[in-house]
């Protein structure tokens, strides 16, 4: 089968994965609705524990970008250096 014949399968099945059910729809809390399954967040200390994972996924984000765009290295004898010049 050809990649372009799986890709809209694909995005089905993420669409369904993606898109909480009614049941777990009427569970979560209205800021959450309709974007995830389960029960969601049952304290105050769960809102400060996915604010802090967000936090640093976010940071991770950034960093991982930056530098993969600019690392920085000068070095003539680095590995990337015999990498890139290949």
């Amino acid at each position: 089968m050809k990649v372009k014949n799986l890709i809209p399968v694909f995005f089905i099945f993420i669409a369904q994965i993606a898109i909480a059910c009614p049941v777990c729809e009427k569970q979560q809390p209205k800021i959450t609705q309709g974007l995830t399954h389960g029960a969601g967040p049952q304290s105050d200390w769960d809102w400060v524990i996915i604010a802090i994972i967000t936090l640093i996924t976010v940071l991770t984000l950034i960093y991982s970008i930056k530098y993969l765009l600019k690392p920085g290295e000068k070095n003539d004898d680095h590995i990337k250096q015999s990498i890139l010049s290949n």
